[in-house]
């Protein structure tokens, strides 16, 4: 009897990819430190060279962090990373230099736990859970009002034509939207205060780019014509009520942009001098 497959569990839906979330930072020296020195990731060494932006590369993901008055997301980004073993000692060795910062990390029962300099959480995971996934952000995590959930879940199914759930945890009531291989945007319901949105953003590529233009378009929702293969939104909302239930600047691109896709460096953080081994400058999944 031949093998039968779930052919949902391979649907991605319209999104294609989130690339990169973008948090303003205020110092580009102690960003260096904690993303390249202790997260061990790698700056793109061909765009964003300066000293008053930096792009961070997490396999084929990014964090842009522009200087100016920091930003916070408030929830949680989740990052695989390959040498999760190393981690602790990586960071630790950062400590001093980012003394008199929001600097911490501890280890958790499946994820080292990690806070920047500016207050930015982040949980670090051994591969595994995500495939052949080895280095990547595999989601963005948000806190949102009790009762938005289900209203995210449709906007994002029926306006952005991405797969979308709603399930009962144990915290609470979660939205998770897919966003791409291995990725996911999780909006969970929460009654504690949420902070006031502060312009951080996140940038997602789509298939079908006009549709959810127009949408968004006709009800005034788009914030900037960014070019032709760019625009951005910041408010979700309920597509039959059009009630506001959530805002986080979307920059949507399309799958022609000239950026798409982009191949991306990302080093071995194992390197040292003393220790160094010909021909493991780069990282190489599963290579250690």
């Amino acid at each position: 009897m031949a093998q039968t497959y779930d052919r949902r569990r391979q649907d991605v839906g319209n999104i294609l990819a989130l690339e990169h979330v973008n948090v303003r930072v205020a110092d580009q020296t102690i960003a260096t430190a904690f993303y390249v020195q202790g997260l061990g990731l790698t700056r793109d060494p061909y765009v964003m060279v300066g000293t008053d932006n930096m792009w961070i590369n997490i396999g084929a993901h990014q964090f842009h962090l522009p200087t100016n008055e920091p930003q916070v997301l408030p929830g949680v980004v989740g990052l695989v990373i390959q040498d999760c073993d190393a981690l602790p000692a990586r960071l630790e060795s950062v400590r001093d230099e980012l003394a008199g910062t929001q600097f911490a990390w501890s280890i958790e029962d499946k994820h080292v736990a990690v806070t920047s300099p500016w207050g930015n959480r982040l949980r670090c995971y051994a591969p595994g859970p995500w495939g052949d996934l080895t280095l990547g952000m595999v989601y963005v995590e948000f806190p949102v009002p009790t009762g938005a959930a289900d209203g995210i879940a449709r906007f994002y199914r029926s306006v952005m034509g991405a797969p979308a759930s709603v399930t009962r945890e144990a915290t609470g009531v979660v939205a998770r939207v897919v966003v791409g291989h291995h990725q996911e945007l999780i909006f969970r319901e929460t009654g504690a205060p949420i902070a006031p949105y502060d312009g951080h953003h996140i940038a997602i590529y789509i298939a079908n780019f006009s549709g959810p233009h127009a949408w968004l378009a006709e009800r005034g929702l788009v914030t900037e014509e960014s070019g032709e293969h760019q625009y951005r939104f910041v408010a979700i909302v309920d597509p039959d009520t059009r009630a506001p239930l959530f805002e986080i600047e979307h920059e949507v691109r399309s799958f022609t942009h000239p950026m798409a896709f982009r191949p991306l460096v990302n080093r071995n953080p194992a390197q040292r001098q003393r220790t160094y081994a010909r021909g493991r400058d780069a990282f190489v999944p599963d290579a250690g």
